[in-house]
């Protein structure tokens, strides 16, 4: 028989049964707010029968006459090898061992005959070994304290999320039925109730049908994540005695614990990303994955690759191989995120430009244990960063065709050798550039695209982004540190202490002269990249609408950038003037700033641009 259901109250379900928590469970959980909705629902039969029958002795044949039963869930179980798997609802069952532990401290204080029937509801014997009916392996110190009646701030719950949430929940059990149960009357009474009328039905399943139970059973009550779904799928093909001996389950938690501690079930992003990266040849083809992803990998077109569909082999050379690989990949790629990488800086940027695309394209790139992997980051995520930027700055951008673009690009680099990273990126380019502003590129910056960028254009956060790397370039070729890291100057927005676009030109009489007075000119003139600065909050209030000569002065000690319009900055810096050769750059001090002194500056930020980001 595939599924043996068995109606049994708790007195039979804590009696000869060791439960062991399976794979497909997670750790427990409940937080004080089901654990109380639970204890709610109980007294509430149990207050309404008592306050009928408070009279009755409290013994078993009261109990099973007068106390309606109570329905507290299924829980399904599968057994291999003579023990007892929880696959469903340990969640629910830990919670009763602990209401059963707190019970038995309070049989002991009131000196209750129960004493003797509690303990065995907790632990007894399974042939020759004394077990804890709940047998969270991990965590049977904590059991064995709370048995013992040791007080809970002193119980060691190093062993992870079930023991901090097993000391927690009996902190909040221990205080409600300290207040519920006053009496020793209504305490027995509540005994023979709690284990005799509360009823829980036991689904015994074979191991062919636990994936498809629990996965049934998890849609119609408290879901679960994708992933959690997954692991039972792909885990619960191997056999129980393989997955120990294999240490799949120690596998897959490890990868687990690795990416996720990078953000919380971020989990599910990774095999989203990795199912795009694999088998997404759109955009559209790869918003399949958006939602339940679980269920696409096991679909035809996806399982004619993977073959993972009721194939134990593949499962674990998937585990040992794809799963492994990549999730060490992507945790690798995402540490890059946090802290700057010599050998690939350009994660760290695209992270600041929040171009979570990179992930994608890096896990289509690489195959599994990768000997081109570093390269390949490093040739992916700079070829984003390119494209980003250079489609910003010469007008070419839109979020939804770039979107669409990049799966493009995925299918042509994906498993493909580093050598042709590069010029995939560099064809899909000027395609898009071709497309977007109707032109016949031969190269891939172009002065006369570049030449009306303004900030009204442009994302703030992407602006800000650009002078960032235009104060680094700076920095590093006058050999000089950042003033603030290039993170500082992207992110930060507080009106004191964040980086704000200030403009050089100032809404001012004398200024407006300058256009011939008149207003769009200038408007339009001042907001284009070579007017404009990037300022910190004081600096750039300080400024206020000064006219030129008197800002200049403010902005001495901001940026680098900033400060190369002023003539002290080429005495005081050393190298500056050899850096300003060498690159071809031609940086002077500008006493006076109008129509020709911005255009000489756009044209210089052009140069810079093409340093950065094209030659």
């Amino acid at each position: 028989m595939e599924i043996q259901p068995d109606k049994q109250n708790i007195d039979q379900t804590f009696s000869t049964t060791v439960y062991f928590i399976d794979f497909y469970q997670r750790d427990y959980k409940w937080t004080e707010e089901p654990v109380k909705r639970l204890l709610d629902d109980v007294f509430y039969q149990f207050d309404e029968a008592y306050k009928k029958h408070n009279a009755l002795e409290p013994n078993k044949e009261n109990t099973n006459a007068n106390y309606p039963w109570y329905y507290l869930n299924t829980y399904v179980t599968n057994t291999v090898a003579g023990r007892v798997f929880v696959v469903d609802g340990q969640q629910r069952l830990t919670t009763l061992t602990l209401i059963l532990l707190k019970l038995l401290a309070k049989a002991k204080v009131y000196q209750s005959k129960t004493v003797g029937w509690l303990d065995r509801k907790i632990a007894g014997y399974s042939g020759t070994d004394h077990e804890f009916w709940m047998n969270h392996v991990r965590h049977l110190h904590v059991l064995e304290m709370l048995i013992a009646g040791e007080e809970p701030s002193n119980i060691d719950t190093s062993t992870g999320v079930t023991a901090q949430n097993m000391v927690k929940n009996y902190q909040v059990i221990s205080s409600d039925l300290d207040a519920r149960l006053d009496t020793l009357h209504r305490f027995d009474t509540f005994v023979h109730y709690f284990l005799l009328r509360l009823v829980l039905i036991n689904l015994a399943v074979d191991a062919t049908h636990v994936p498809m139970v629990f996965e049934v059973i998890n849609d119609r009550g408290v879901r679960l994540k994708p992933y959690e779904i997954l692991k039972g799928k792909l885990l619960g093909q191997i056999d129980k005695l393989e997955l120990d001996s294999g240490k799949f389950n120690e596998l897959w938690e490890t990868q687990l614990q690795k990416v996720n501690a990078h953000k919380e079930d971020e989990i599910d992003n990774f095999f989203r990303y990795f199912l795009k990266a694999k088998f997404s040849d759109s955009r559209k083809s790869g918003q399949r994955f958006d939602g339940d992803y679980h269920r696409e990998l096991f679909k035809d077109d996806v399982n004619a690759s993977l073959k993972l569909e009721h194939n134990p082999a593949e499962v674990k050379s998937f585990l040992k191989g794809s799963f492994r690989y990549y999730t060490n990949l992507y945790s690798k790629l995402w540490d890059a995120t946090y802290v700057e990488s010599a050998s690939y800086p350009a994660a760290y940027f695209n992270s600041l430009n929040e171009l979570d695309s990179q992930f994608m394209l890096v896990l289509s790139a690489c195959s599994v244990d990768d000997p081109e992997e570093d390269k390949k980051i490093e040739l992916v995520t700079a070829g984003l960063d390119r494209i980003f930027t250079l489609l910003q700055l010469q007008g070419a951008y839109d979020s939804n065709e770039f979107a669409a673009r990049l799966y493009e690009i995925s299918t042509e680099i994906r498993g493909q050798s580093a050598d042709i990273v590069s010029s995939v990126f560099e064809q899909h380019l000027i395609k898009e550039i071709d497309e977007r502003r109707g032109t016949q590129l031969t190269q891939t910056f172009n002065y006369s695209l570049f030449k009306p960028m303004s900030i009204d254009r442009l994302n703030t956060r992407f602006t800000r982004y650009l002078f960032g790397r235009v104060e680094r370039f700076l920095a590093e070729g006058m050999r000089l540190q950042m003033k603030h890291n290039i993170r500082e100057l992207v992110t930060l927005r507080g009106a004191k202490t964040g980086f704000h676009i200030e403009h050089i030109l100032s809404r001012n009489e004398e200024n407006f002269a300058l256009f011939e007075n008149d207003e769009d000119r200038f408007e339009h003139e001042r907001n284009r990249l070579g007017g404009v600065l990037l300022l910190k909050g004081r600096d750039n209030i300080s400024s206020n609408n000064e006219v030129y000569s008197e800002k200049l002065k403010s902005y001495a000690n901001t940026l680098y950038w900033n400060e190369t319009l002023r003539a002290d900055s080429y005495k005081s810096k050393l190298d500056f003037s050899g850096f300003a050769t060498a690159s071809n750059l031609s940086f002077r001090p500008l006493a006076q700033f109008g129509p020709d002194e911005l255009e000489e500056r756009h044209k210089l930020l052009f140069d810079l641009v093409s340093l950065i980001w094209v030659n």
